[in-house]
C-alpha cells in the first residue's frame, strides 16, 4: 500500500522578494533525507552541513563548537514521526552562509499511485547561487550580474553559467535532476571542480557579495 505524501512548503528565510518551494515527499522520508530533496529543488549541490529544529529539537549535525547539547539524531527521524498537518519547523543549511528554510506541513495526501516522488509541484523565483555569501551575500548579486560595468559582472557571470534570472522558476528543471540520478548533491566531477574553483577565487578578493559571518539559529 502507497503511504502518505506530505505537501511542504519550503520558504528562504529573509530572501526579498520571497523565494519558495512546493513540495511533496514520502512521510517515511528521514530528515537524513530531506535535506537532500531540498536542496535539489533549489538547484544546490547539498555539499554542507545542515540542521533542523522541530518542536524545540534539534536534529542533524553539530556545529563542531561543541556549544549545548548534541542534536538528536536524523538517521532514524522520519517526517511522518516528527510532524504533522500543521507543523512549521526551521532547518538551517551551510553554517557559513546561514540559508534558513522555513518549512511548513501544509497537508498530508494520499499517495497516487505510480507517481515519482519527492517532487517539486510548484515555487517562486530562482534560489540565489549557493556559495554567495548566503541572504546577506547575495543581496547585490543580481545587480552585478546585470551591470556590465560591475567590476565582478565578467566573473559572477562565468560562476553562475553565463546567464541567471532571480525571477525565473520551472519545476521542470528540479524533475530533470531528479530523473538524472540521484539529485543534485550529486554533480558531475567537472561540475563540482569549477564551482570551487570559481568560489575561491570570489573569496580572495574584497566583493559587494562577500561572505559574512552569520549566527547559527539556536
Amino acid at each position: 500500500m502507497p503511504g502518505r505524501m506530505y505537501q511542504l512548503k519550503a520558504t528562504i528565510v529573509g530572501a526579498t522578494p520571497p523565494v519558495w518551494r512546493r513540495l511533496l515527499v514520502p512521510e517515511a522520508t528521514t530528515l537524513l533525507r530531506l535535506p537532500q530533496v531540498l536542496q535539489a529543488a533549489c538547484g544546490w549541490w547539498d555539499g554542507h552541513l545542515h540542521k533542523f529544529k522541530i518542536g524545540g529539537v534539534r536534529y542533524g549535525t553539530g556545529d563542531g563548537e561543541g556549544w549545548g547539547p548534541p542534536p538528536k539524531s536524523e538517521r532514524r527521524a522520519r517526517l511522518g514521526a516528527v510532524t504533522e498537518a500543521g507543523t512549521t519547523f526551521a532547518s538551517v543549511y551551510d553554517f557559513g552562509d546561514h540559508w534558513q528554510h522555513r518549512l511548513v506541513v501544509e497537508t498530508i495526501l494520499a499517495a497516487v499511485p505510480g507517481a515519482t516522488h519527492p517532487a517539486c509541484s510548484a515555487g517562486r523565483r530562482a534560489c540565489p547561487p549557493e556559495d554567495c555569501g548566503g541572504v546577506r551575500g547575495c543581496a547585490d548579486f543580481p545587480t552585478a550580474i546585470g551591470d556590465a560595468s560591475n567590476p565582478e559582472h565578467d566573473s559572477l557571470l562565468e560562476w553562475v553559467g553565463g546567464a541567471f534570472d532571480p525571477g525565473a522558476f520551472d519545476p521542470g528543471d528540479v524533475a530533470d535532476r531528479r530523473r538524472l540520478g540521484r539529485l543534485a548533491w550529486q554533480a558531475p566531477p567537472s561540475a563540482r571542480t569549477t564551482t570551487a574553483r570559481a568560489v575561491g577565487r570570489r573569496r580572495g578578493s574584497v566583493s559587494p557579495i562577500s561572505r559574512a559571518p552569520a549566527p547559527i539559529a539556536p
